[in-house]
């Protein structure tokens, strides 16, 4: 059963959003990693990017699949999560722990549009 947690935004992509501040921590969730197995590889965005809501910013592959990442909000990214680099099997281990990137928001309203935990739910139990 996958791990969900509290206080966090959701896109109907399996990315999670912590935000403190005007900054954004962006994952793939825990229902997102169990789907996928073992990660084996991130591809990262460069610091600095330009990222858009809606647009991919990298892929996880794992051994059985890649799946790119979507973006659900807009923003410079202003880290990488460089560990995931050389252990990307850390997303494995814990998958909100170990956010993908960093962004600086642009536009905070956007968040308005992702689900909250209990939203996230019930979107997974429908896809499940």
């Amino acid at each position: 059963m996958a791990n969900f947690k509290e206080g966090l935004y959701y896109s109907e992509s399996h990315e999670f959003v912590q935000v403190e501040g005007n900054v954004a921590y962006i994952g793939i969730t825990d229902y997102a990693q169990g789907a996928l197995g073992n990660v084996v590889y991130v591809d990262l965005p460069e610091v600095d990017d330009e990222i858009e809501a809606g647009d991919d910013f990298g892929a996880v592959e794992s051994v059985k699949a890649a799946s790119d990442l979507t973006s659900p909000v807009s923003g410079k990214v202003i880290e990488v999560n460089e560990a995931l680099e050389d252990t990307p099997e850390l997303i494995n281990k814990d998958a909100f722990a170990n956010w993908i990137i960093k962004v600086e928001l642009s536009n905070k309203e956007e968040l308005n549009g992702l689900m909250d935990v209990e939203a996230y739910k019930a979107f997974c139990e429908k896809e499940h």
